[in-house]
C-alpha cells in the first residue's frame, strides 16, 4: 500500500517538478543566452512563482503545503533571523577575505545617496529575493512537499546535490564551483531540517545574494584568486549550517506547515 501511494506519488509530482525545472532554467537560457534580452529574462523569472503556485493548485494544495512554505510569526522570525545571520556572515567573510588578501581593494564605486540610495536597496532586496526564493522552491521547498518524503540529513545531501546540479550554467567552470555550490546547498538544506521550513532557508539564501549585491555598492572588491574566493564563500556556508545544526533540534515536521501560505 504504501508502495502504491508512493508509485501515484511520483507519477503526479514528477511531471510538475520537471515543468518548473525548464521555466527556472529559461530565464538564463533563452533570455539571456539565446535571445540576449535582459528584459526577457527578469520576467521569465517572475514568472515562476505565479506557475509555482499553479502548480501548487494541480497538485490539490496551497503554497504553504506544497513547497514547506506555510507562513506564521515563528516563520517570520526564522525568516528574519537567518536573513540576518547570512548578512552577518557574509561582512565577516568579506572583512576577513580583505584583511587575508582573498579580495583585493580595485576601483572606487560611484555611491549612491539619499533617496537614490534607499531606491536602490529597496530594488536589489527584491531583485534577490525572486530567484532565491525560486530556487529554494525547485531544488528543496519542491521536495519537503513530496509525500512520504520525510526530512532528515539524507534528504538535505540530496537535495544539495539537485541544487548543484541545477546550476547547469555554471558546470563548466570546474571542480572547485562544484564545491562551494555543493557547501552552499548543505548550508540551505541544513536550514530546512533544523527548522521545519523553508523560509529558513530562503532567508538564508535571501541574505547571502543580498549582501553581496549590497557589498557592490560599497566598493569593488575582485577576487585575487577565483577558486580560492570559491573555497571561502563555501567555508562561509559551512560556517551558518554549523551555527544552525547547534542553534536548532531537528524540526519532527517540514511539510506540516503551521499555516498554509496560499
Amino acid at each position: 500500500m504504501v508502495r502504491a501511494e508512493a508509485g501515484r506519488a511520483w507519477r503526479q509530482w514528477l511531471p510538475v517538478w520537471l515543468l518548473l525545472f525548464a521555466l527556472y532554467q529559461s530565464p538564463e537560457g533563452i533570455g539571456a543566452r539565446w535571445l540576449h534580452q535582459d528584459a526577457l529574462a527578469a520576467g521569465l523569472m517572475l514568472a515562476f512563482l505565479p506557475a509555482a503556485w499553479l502548480a501548487a493548485r494541480q497538485l490539490g494544495l496551497g503554497m504553504g503545503n506544497a513547497y514547506a512554505l506555510g507562513w506564521s510569526g515563528q516563520r517570520a522570525r526564522q525568516l528574519a533571523g537567518t536573513f540576518g545571520l547570512a548578512l552577518a556572515v557574509k561582512a565577516t567573510a568579506l572583512a576577513l577575505g580583505l584583511y587575508c588578501g582573498i579580495y583585493g581593494s580595485g576601483e572606487p564605486v560611484a555611491q549612491p545617496s539619499g533617496l537614490a540610495l534607499a531606491g536602490t536597496v529597496a530594488w536589489l532586496a527584491f531583485y534577490t529575493f525572486v530567484p532565491s526564493l525560486a530556487e529554494d522552491i525547485l531544488t528543496r521547498g519542491f521536495w519537503a512537499g513530496v509525500p512520504g518524503w520525510p526530512v532528515g540529513p539524507a534528504w538535505v545531501l540530496g537535495t544539495t546535490l539537485l541544487y548543484t546540479l541545477n546550476h547547469v550554467f555554471r558546470l563548466g567552470l570546474g571542480p572547485w564551483e562544484w564545491a562551494m555550490l555543493l557547501c552552499f546547498g548543505l548550508a540551505y538544506g541544513t536550514a530546512v531540517w533544523r527548522g521545519g521550513t523553508l523560509w529558513a532557508a530562503v532567508g538564508l539564501h535571501w541574505g547571502w545574494n543580498f549582501a553581496g549585491q549590497v557589498s557592490g555598492l560599497l566598493g569593488d572588491w575582485p577576487a585575487v584568486d577565483a577558486d580560492l574566493a570559491r573555497v571561502w564563500s563555501g567555508g562561509a556556508h559551512l560556517v551558518m549550517a554549523a551555527i544552525l545544526l547547534l542553534a536548532w533540534r531537528p524540526a519532527t515536521s517540514v511539510a506540516a506547515t503551521p499555516k498554509d501560505g496560499s
